[in-house]
């Protein structure tokens, strides 16, 4: 989970665990970005757009630049709804956009649909 917000780190992050998740947090895209070279490669980042330092759309590139990396799943997780930024953002390499404020539903929803959840916790 990546987000300048330590409360929004908390939200996302305790909801990725209930889905059977062990989660990273991360309050900017260079830290995140320094966990990953440190050999530590998730199944799923969440992202928030807007953050000091590196943003997630710097970060995506970030990702997406290095064949290492392939693998990691790109979902943001942001305010950011104007739809040339979503266009961005998924022609960066994210995979999913989910807008906040949203629902742990939401959040579900949308790793089913990339078949990213666990079994028990698939409805």
């Amino acid at each position: 989970m990546i987000d300048d917000s330590r409360a929004m780190r908390r939200i996302v992050s305790g909801t990725l665990e209930g889905f059977g998740y062990e989660t990273r947090q991360a309050g900017h895209g260079q830290e995140a970005l320094d966990v990953l070279h440190e050999g530590w490669v998730p199944e799923l980042c969440t992202i928030d757009w807007n953050m000091p330092v590196m943003d997630g759309l710097e970060f995506v590139s970030a990702v997406r630049a290095n064949p290492a990396w392939r693998a990691v799943t790109l979902v943001m997780v942001t305010s950011e709804s104007e739809h040339g930024q979503i266009v961005r953002a998924l022609a960066a390499g994210a995979h999913e956009y989910v807008l906040k404020p949203f629902t742990a539903d939401a959040l579900h929803d949308k790793l089913a649909l990339l078949g990213l959840l666990p079994q028990e916790v698939a409805r």
